[in-house]
């Protein structure tokens, strides 16, 4: 996970990963207290999160993103999470392959 020193501004992140090659780029919102039990994806899978929060779960433990944060999820990782009181807007992306 890397931590941003400001939060971040959503075009600027959709750019830069479309600059990163990163497939299928798109924002989107989540409602506040949404839950998603464990599983898993068959891509790489990259979240940057521009508002609000979300609490990811892996094998390593609890991974909080908040904005200005990027989460990335090799292929196969299995995770949860739980949608933060204020809801999340996100940026995800796949990496191709």
């Amino acid at each position: 996970m890397r931590r941003a020193a400001e939060p971040a501004d959503e075009a600027a992140v959709t750019a830069a990963m479309v600059a990163e090659g990163l497939d299928d780029v798109h924002a989107y919102d989540d409602t506040p207290a949404a839950r998603y039990p464990a599983h898993e994806h068959g891509y790489d899978k990259v979240l940057h999160c521009v508002a609000g929060g979300v609490v990811f779960t892996t094998a390593d433990g609890q991974l909080p993103l908040e904005a200005g944060d990027r989460l990335d999820l090799d292929r196969g990782t299995r995770h949860a999470a739980v949608i933060g009181p204020a809801g999340v807007r996100l940026v995800e992306g796949h990496r191709p392959g």
